[in-house]
Order: structure tokens, then sequence, then C-alpha cells
């Protein structure tokens, strides 16, 4: 019998509640597929549990939660044998509108989900729909406000909140009509370090508290691994494991920085937190090791220079008096809070932004006068929804055009799209693409056309942990050319640790710290990736920074 723990004791599932999600010889396959997604899966989830659903990019996770409400293969089409029931209630015998009051959703892409103009009107559309009195839903729109942080931005128009801020709305809509499953696909992928924690630690309380049943599909595993009960691990190929965390991490090649440690320092077991994790290597960090000396600072004409940079938008100041060099080979992470100005300052410096005041020079020009081909050779800009690049009919078509437009050889794009996220169909529509894939066409479009200047914003929104390892490679690959030179803003704190050479953090639109990565990160607690608040006070940063000490002791 399978065991995990429950309240403090260690018992079986049934301790948790009644089965609330049962998947029954469960087999799923999308026409003109060569593999299924699903295939014969037996799967019992309880009231009152949280299962983390994890595999590649395009595995099938996002298929899997549409599964629990129907949406597959009601709208999205499929193939599928064997029965999805929720509370006893069979998926094929309803449509997904008849699990409203059941079942909240939130999808990779809040954006598209929204109805309403305003926050506090997007949490009211729901609760009208199930036609509930207006005393029940106000005193809901005021809980879940407050249990989001969402009471300053009520009045706010969606479209002018930052794609975190967008994401904490959608929580709240499916929140807000109290429903016993909540599915979420990628919940914290667009929140800050602070905002996912917060988040996660509200599901964790309805989850023991309300018996609301979780299910989430989560590439960041650093963030939700410590809250898991069960996980449900897809390997692209019908097969899906499932076991506790501890189970199928102490193998799973898809895991979070501190079992990657627990397995370069040959530890007999792995700790899924930081916590457990400290607790094991207690005598590593009381060592004593040599120090690798500072860097040293960048020389030369500057590739990016910002003078004063002001924007006002929507009757808000977004950046204050912005001033900062970006050089040659360096990678600069922009870090800070949801709506901080981080995608605003990005704009601003890809010339896309109007209302902006103050100096910029990228190349030594100026971004808003470049043109065209002239755009294009000298700046690179993936925006945050990577779909606003794509508009062919096919990611062959995306990819053909983008050799003819960047002016390199046939079949370059499909060259690097193959690196980031092998495994695509050339035949497919990108909107049939996952969020994950559909970012990696996007990167492909602009890589393959080798521009002096990359700027990035938000770049792993759905990558998994190998294809954030293949960009991190083409991204250093590419700092290392003459004259070239990375800007990106992020929340992944694990990417920065091992990607960025330098930190630009910025708060309420002004910069606040500018230096290393090390001095940077490890001077806040709330951005420090796993490794450091594993081994503080050492200074070390990601894996390699271990071992690399370890095998240097004084």
């Amino acid at each position: 019998m399978e065991i995990i723990r429950c309240v403090g004791y260690w018992f079986s599932p049934s301790c948790i509640g009644a089965v609330m999600i049962k998947f029954s010889n469960v087999s799923l396959i999308y026409p003109n597929s060569t593999t299924t997604v699903l295939e014969n899966l037996n799967l019992e989830i309880q009231e009152g549990e949280l299962v983390l659903v994890i595999g590649s990019t395009g595995s099938g996770k996002s298929s899997l939660l549409r599964l629990i409400n129907g949406l597959v293969p009601h709208h999205t089409g499929g193939i599928l044998a064997g029965d999805v029931s929720v509370n006893g209630v069979s998926t094929q015998m309803v449509k997904p509108g008849g699990m409203a009051h059941l079942i909240g959703i939130v999808g990779q892409n809040p954006a598209n989900t929204f109805v309403a103009d305003t926050v506090e009107d997007e949490l009211a559309f729901g609760m009208e729909t199930l036609n509930l009195p207006n005393d029940v839903m106000r005193k809901r729109i005021e809980e879940t406000l407050d249990l989001l942080s969402l009471t300053a931005l009520r009045n706010r128009t969606i479209a002018t909140l930052s794609g975190g801020e967008q994401q904490r709305v959608a929580i709240g809509a499916a929140l807000v009509t109290h429903p016993k499953v909540l599915v979420l696909d990628e919940p914290t992928s667009a929140l800050d370090p602070i905002a996912a924690e917060e988040v996660l630690s509200i599901l964790h309380r309805l989850v023991h508290d309300l018996s609301l049943t979780v299910v989430i599909a989560e590439h960041k595993l650093e963030r939700v691994i410590q809250f898991a009960d069960r996980i449900v691990q897809i390997n692209g190929d019908g097969v899906a494991k499932v076991g506790t965390p501890e189970q199928i991490l102490l193998e799973s090649p898809i895991a979070p920085p501190i079992v990657h440690l627990a397995r370069a320092l040959g530890l007999k077991e792995i700790g899924v937190s930081v916590r457990d994790m400290r607790r094991m290597t207690t005598e590593i960090r009381e060592g004593e090791y040599a120090q690798e000396p500072a860097k040293m600072a960048p020389i030369g004409n500057p590739i990016i220079s910002i003078e004063s940079l002001s924007l006002n938008f929507a009757d808000k100041q977004v950046l204050k008096q912005i001033s900062a060099n970006v050089f040659a080979h360096e990678i600069v992470a922009v870090m800070g809070r949801n709506g901080a100005g981080k995608s605003s300052l990005l704009k601003s410096l890809a010339g896309i932004m109007d209302g902006v005041t103050g100096a910029v020079l990228v190349d030594s020009q100026d971004p808003q006068k470049l043109k065209g081909s002239a755009r294009r050779e000298s700046i690179g800009f993936i925006p945050q929804e990577p779909s606003d690049l794509l508009y062919g009919q096919s990611v062959a078509i995306e990819c053909e055009q983008a050799d003819s437009d960047n002016g390199v050889p046939k079949g370059t794009t499909v060259s690097v799209l193959n690196q980031l996220v092998p495994g695509i169909s050339l035949h497919a529509h990108p909107r049939d693409l996952s969020e994950g894939q559909r970012l990696g066409l996007a990167l492909s479009v602009v890589l393959s056309g080798n521009p002096k200047i990359l700027i990035l914003d938000e770049p792993t929104r759905g990558l998994d942990y190998q294809a954030k390892n293949e960009l991190t490679r083409i991204l250093i690959d590419f700092a290392r050319a003459t004259g070239k030179c990375v800007l990106l803003a992020t929340h992944d704190v694990e990417l920065v640790a091992e990607l960025a050479s330098r930190v630009i953090f910025i708060a309420d639109g002004e910069i606040v710290a500018d230096g290393t990565t090390l001095d940077v990160l490890l001077s806040s607690p709330a951005f420090a990736p796993q490794v450091s608040k594993v081994m503080s006070p050492q200074p070390w940063l990601k894996v390699s920074d271990v071992i690399a000490a370890l095998d240097n002791p004084l």
C-alpha cells in the first residue's frame, strides 16, 4: 500500500478523504500523432490532496489537466478511451460548462481567458454565470481580493496589469466560485518568488483547512515540490508514474536543484525542502574553502546605454530616472516584483514603447528609429507573450519565413528549434503547441537571425529543465561572440544563477541594486536560489559551485 504523510502522521491516501478524481483505464491520442499522450492510466486523487504533474515540455501535462474538466476531448478533439470522473460524475456525460460549479481551472496563458475589463468585474463574472446572490458575490470578492493581495488592483483595467498580476487575477477568478477541485497549469510561471510563495501557501492552506483538491502542472519544481502529496510524472510516450515526491524524484531526470545537489554529494537520501537538505549537509557548510577571485569589471564602450530613462503609462510613472550601461559579453538579468517595471524597461530598450523620456542608445543607435532588416540585425526581442511573433499557419512555414527574413541558409531556424525543444511536428499549427513549445519556436525565429543584442522577457515560461539548460548554453555562446550581449527579465532565480553575470534589481520603477549575480542574489533571501539557501553562509549559488569548492578545501 502506498504511504503518504497526512496531518503530521503517516497514513494511506484514504486518510485524506473520499475519491474526488478518478482515471479508469484512460488512454488519449490526438489525430495525426504517432504516440499516445496517456496509455491505460489508472489514478485516484482523494479529496483534500495536492497532486503535482511533471514532465518535459509537450509531454501531455496540459492534456491531463484538461481531461479533468472535459475540455479534452469535448473542445480540443482527440480519441479518448476509458473514463474520467470528478466527484462521481463522468466527464463524458456532461459538457465542460456543466462542471463549472465543481472545478476551477487556470490555464497556461491567463490573458486568453479573461472576459471582463477590470479586475473586480472579472472576479464577479464566474459567480454571475452561477446565479449567485449579490450579497454572496460581494463577500467572496472581498475575501479573494484580500487572499491574493489584489485589493490595490480591484479597479485596474486587466490589460494594464503585468503578466504576474494577471496570473493572480486568474487564480482569484477560479477560487471565487468556491470549487471543490482546482486545476492549475503552471500557476507560478509569471510570478516573482515572493508572490509565488504566497499563492502556493494559500493553496496549501485551502487544501488542509477546506479539503480543496488541487492538481498542478509546473516546471519550476523548486517552488512547489514541498507542498505536493503525490507526483504524476508523464514521460511523453504514454507512460505515467505515480508516487510520493521522494519516490519519483529519486530517479527522475526532471528534478529541482536540491535533488541534483543531493545526487552530486552522494547523499543516501534526497530532501524535497531546503530545511531537509540543510540537516543533511551541516558538516559541508561548516568547512573552510578557497573562494574564487572577484571577476573584473567590463571595459570598453557600452552596447546598451541608458540615461535618465522615465516612462509614464496610464497616469502612473512606471520608470523613474533609470540609468545603466550594458557591455559586450554581459548577460544581465533584470529582476523585481510583479509590476516593478521590468517589461516596460525592456520594451523601451527595444524601441516599441511610446512616451519614453531620457536617452537610450542600443548599438550606438536610437532603437525607435531602427526599421526592417536594420532592426533585426541589431535587436532580437521576445515579448512576454511569444505568440505575438508567430503568424504562420504551421511550424514549417514559420521557420522557412524566418530563414528568408534573416537571410540565413534554409533549415537554420529548424536546427535551433530542435536544440531547444526537440520533437515538435513541423506540420503543427503554432496555436496547437504548448506554451513552452511556442516559446521555443519564437526563440528559434529570433536566434536564427543572430542579432547583436538579445532582449528577452520571461524567456523560460513553459520550458522544462532540459530546455532551460539548452537555452542557457545557447545564450552563453551568443554572449561570447564579438560585440554581443543579452538582457533578460525573469523571475526564474535558478536560471539567473546559472546564466547571468550581473543582476539589475528594480522596485517601483527604480534601480535599487546593480551588481554581480553573486552579490545581488545572496543579499536577497526571497530571490536567492535553492542551493544558496541550503549552503548559507557559504557563497554558492548552484550545484557546480558546491562541487568546485569541495574540490578546493583550505
